[in-house]
């Protein structure tokens, strides 16, 4: 939890994957509307231990239904997100994939919506989705390189394995034939597709490093 003066502005807590973040910004309202501060590098730099590198933008919209995900980008240098939804609503996950960690095969979801105003930081090596609650769901999120896609990977969202839970009354995802066609984690394991907890570890203490 970050403060401004005596105001309190943001609140940063670490999911149950380590590396991996809820950020909840306080919205300031009048009969104008609002504002809030989505993105503070400084607060984030805090509580991640390094600043997030902005490389590239990314806006999506989709429809109520919608799976997107898991994807992932090998690491080093992997890619960062800081994610959100400016319109709708999306559950959105974080998959540990970096064989090795603690919590590899695991994942946690935090809702993102037009009312809490919630984001999400996910460091690089980590698995990234999330499911459309509505129409038009837009999810805006900064990355930390832009889109390589010979170092872009996939796993199956709907592998049984990982074992995703989605909300009643979505129980057919839409998928792109990509994600649909995407290796389970045991099998991009298999491959030797999947980023490794210590290469991951390594890459954020180089970051550290960076700080000052």
């Amino acid at each position: 939890m970050t403060q401004l003066g005596k105001l309190l502005v943001v609140q940063i807590r670490e999911l149950n994957i380590p590396d991996s973040y809820e950020i909840t910004p306080k919205s300031f309202e009048d009969d104008r509307g609002l504002f809030l501060e989505w993105y503070r590098f400084d607060h984030l730099e805090r509580a991640v231990g390094h600043a997030l590198d902005l490389r590239q933008g990314n806006l999506s919209v989709s429809r109520r239904g919608t799976l997107r995900g898991v994807h992932f980008a090998d690491t080093p240098p992997g890619q960062a997100k800081y994610v959100t939804a400016v319109a709708g609503a999306v559950l959105d996950f974080v998959v540990d994939v970096r064989v090795g960690s603690p919590t590899f095969g695991e994942w946690d979801s935090v809702l993102l919506d037009s009312t809490d105003r919630r984001a999400v930081y996910l460091g690089e090596g980590l698995g990234h989705a999330f499911l459309a609650l509505t129409d038009d769901a837009t999810v805006t999120y900064l990355v930390s390189d832009v889109y390589r896609p010979d170092r872009e990977r996939g796993i199956n969202p709907l592998d049984p394995e990982l074992g995703l839970r989605f909300p009643p009354g979505i129980d057919a995802p839409l998928l792109s034939p990509k994600d649909d066609e995407a290796p389970t984690l045991a099998e991009a394991a298999e491959r030797g597709i999947l980023p490794t907890w210590q290469a991951a570890r390594a890459h954020y203490t180089s970051l550290d490093h960076r700080v000052g």
